[in-house]
């Protein structure tokens, strides 16, 4: 990230520390928000994750009704077959 100096009045920056305070955030962060916003990341996040879901949706992948047990997701990351409860 990139820092970003700006010059703002001392009693709008004053007011508007405590009035994020008391929304629970910093003024850091409504700055940020604002630009991600204005810039169209928030947007183009949005449309990527469309995307990701109509792939998901239009795919014919599946697992056959094929259902896995913890220990067979987990076996090989502990050195386990994970077959027959090993």
């Amino acid at each position: 990230m990139t820092n970003l100096t700006l010059t703002i009045d001392d009693d709008v920056l004053k007011k508007a520390r405590m009035r994020a305070a008391s929304e629970g955030t910093t003024v850091n962060a409504l700055v940020r928000d604002q630009l991600e916003s204005y810039a169209g990341v928030r947007e183009d996040r949005r449309r990527a994750v469309q995307a990701i879901v109509d792939i998901a949706g239009a795919s014919q992948a599946g697992s056959g009704g094929r259902r896995w047990s913890r220990d067979e997701l987990y076996g090989e990351r502990l050195g386990r077959s994970g077959m027959g409860g090993e």
